[in-house]
């Protein structure tokens, strides 16, 4: 395939929600259920923010978190089926890699299901003792609200500064 006519954009304001929607819906079986609300939220909260494009047509999507300094997170790393095999996927990770956000942090991680080996090619290491994760499906409220109930009863230690 000839990818001599794809570009790299990190202007977050090209991104076209419905393709994006659409490219998730066929590349990326791990976010099948977003809404393009979530998505607009996701965009904005994030930097950089990486899209491929062939033409007018949105072809791939990262995306990062970072404090600029110690860590940052990729995510959402996907390339349409179609122009899979030719490199586009590494020059998306490298482009976020690469960006000043992400550039100069100690730590990247990165979440994958089945692409590991991908990624190892690209400089990552498996890490099977620092993941951790909340799987936060409770609005925040209760969750406040559960704090209250282990002050309420003790459960919190004395020297934990808690404030609502």
């Amino acid at each position: 395939m000839d990818c001599s006519h794809i570009q790299f954009c990190l202007d977050k304001s090209k991104i076209n929600l419905e393709q994006l929607h659409k490219l998730l819906q066929i590349g990326a079986f791990w976010a099948k259920n977003r809404s393009i609300e979530g998505l607009s939220i996701a965009i904005a909260n994030s930097n950089p923010v990486v899209t491929v494009w062939a033409q007018s047509l949105l072809i791939g999507f990262a995306r990062a978190t970072s404090d600029g300094i110690y860590r940052a997170a990729i995510w959402d790393v996907v390339i349409h089926p179609d122009y899979r095999g030719c490199g586009l996927g590494v020059k998306l990770v490298e482009t976020v890699l690469t960006h000043p956000q992400v550039s100069k942090v100690e730590r990247v991680y990165l979440t994958t299901t089945n692409q590991q080996s991908f990624y190892e090619r690209i400089g990552f290491q498996r890490n099977d003792t620092t993941t951790m994760v909340l799987y936060n499906n409770s609005p925040i409220e209760t969750i406040y609200q559960q704090r209250i109930k282990l002050k309420a009863d003790g459960e919190i230690s004395q020297g934990y500064d808690f404030k609502i």
